[in-house]
């Protein structure tokens, strides 16, 4: 059963009539409402004021959080301003509505940095409005998140100190250092209290957020790639920055991870799965480099799911294998960025080099 709630009273008339019609458009198409917190939840919609953003403690994995934010007039910057709101709030994505000249702006953003916008005139349909919101959120409430890990201390020995592949991921993650491609992972804690630290870190192994990655086949069956919220141009030691990436566990949803004895792992990437996918389909693909920029000139596809579902991965893939050579593919995704696939990591740097913009644009 997917139930959705309210986590609070909406604050203004606008919210209130947007509140009570999400009720009943989410309603008419299969979801079920429910005002109590201990039952189980598919999605909770958490209205925060700009002076109170507190962050609803979901209980599970599976509870899609969608934060809504009001405000009117000139309108915050979305990546210095509202981002931090999301992540005070703790949820998968914010909706950020803004009031200015009769129209109102509705953007949608994501932990992944991703932004998209609708619109609303005042006079205009109004359930078709609500109709866009519900096409944009239910596929990411329905999504299945691929994010936890099995560490297994059975890397060979002969691998503890990596190879040639990992000698030139290392090297990679310094050449998207020189192309400017590597923000520096988001400072959690600068807004978070170390409950909510605490807690980010229980629900998604989350101690940093860091965007893009990288890997490179091993065998037929692995692959290393860069760990999740690490500096990428600066990747040594194996088993924290770069991980040995066995397969997945179905059955237990579930990401395999070798590693040597006595290290402390950091958490493999969220894409890990879109990867393996990759890997496992192409085996003329020895490559894989996910950045958050953009190609003028390339196929742009609508991707609604977020990083680390099972959904993103299997559309990926998707369009990778439908592309017209699967093992030189860039594939744009809308408003995220780029997934580009190789022979090899030098491969891909050489079609990739003076062409990439780094700003991925929104609409």
């Amino acid at each position: 059963m997917k139930n959705f709630m309210l986590s609070s009273n909406p604050t203004s008339p606008f919210l209130q009539r947007l509140s009570d019609g999400l009720v009943s458009t989410f309603s008419r198409n299969g979801f079920t409402y429910t005002n109590n917190p201990n039952d189980p939840l598919q999605l909770v919609f958490h209205f925060v004021t700009e002076e109170d953003i507190k962050p609803f403690r979901r209980k599970a994995q599976a509870t899609f959080v969608v934060a809504v934010l009001e405000s009117s007039g000139q309108p915050y910057d979305l990546f210095t301003e509202v981002y931090p709101f999301l992540i005070r709030s703790l949820a998968n994505h914010f909706m950020y509505i803004n009031h200015r000249s009769g129209k109102t702006d509705v953007h949608f953003l994501t932990p992944e940095q991703g932004c998209y916008s609708i619109s609303y005139h005042e006079g205009n349909d109004e359930q078709q409005f609500l109709d866009k919101i519900y096409e944009r959120l239910q596929p990411l409430t329905c999504s299945r998140l691929v994010i936890d890990n099995q560490f297994s201390e059975d890397l060979p020995k002969q691998l503890w100190h990596g190879d040639r592949v990992t000698t030139e991921l290392s090297q990679s993650g310094k050449k998207l250092d020189e192309m400017d491609l590597l923000p520096a992972p988001f400072p959690l804690d600068k807004y978070l209290s170390e409950r909510d630290m605490r807690h980010l870190n229980k629900l998604y192994g989350l101690g940093g957020l860091s965007y893009g990655n990288l890997s490179a086949r091993s065998d037929e069956d692995h692959f290393w790639m860069s760990a999740s919220g690490i500096n990428k141009a600066n990747m040594k030691e194996i088993g924290r920055d770069i991980l040995y990436i066995k397969g997945y566990n179905d059955e237990e949803n579930h990401i395999e991870v070798s590693i040597p004895p006595n290290v402390s792992p950091k958490r493999a990437s969220v894409d890990a799965i879109e990867h393996w996918m990759i890997y496992r389909e192409h085996p003329d693909v020895g490559a894989i480099v996910h950045i958050h920029a953009w190609m003028e000139g390339i196929q742009a596809t609508e991707i609604n799911y977020p990083c680390g579902t099972l959904e993103l991965a299997e559309t990926v893939a998707s369009l990778i294998r439908e592309s017209d050579n699967p093992s030189e593919a860039i594939i744009g995704l809308k408003n995220h960025g780029l997934t580009i696939t190789g022979p090899s990591l030098e491969n891909i740097f050489n079609r990739i080099e003076g062409k990439i913009q780094r700003q991925v644009p929104m609409s």
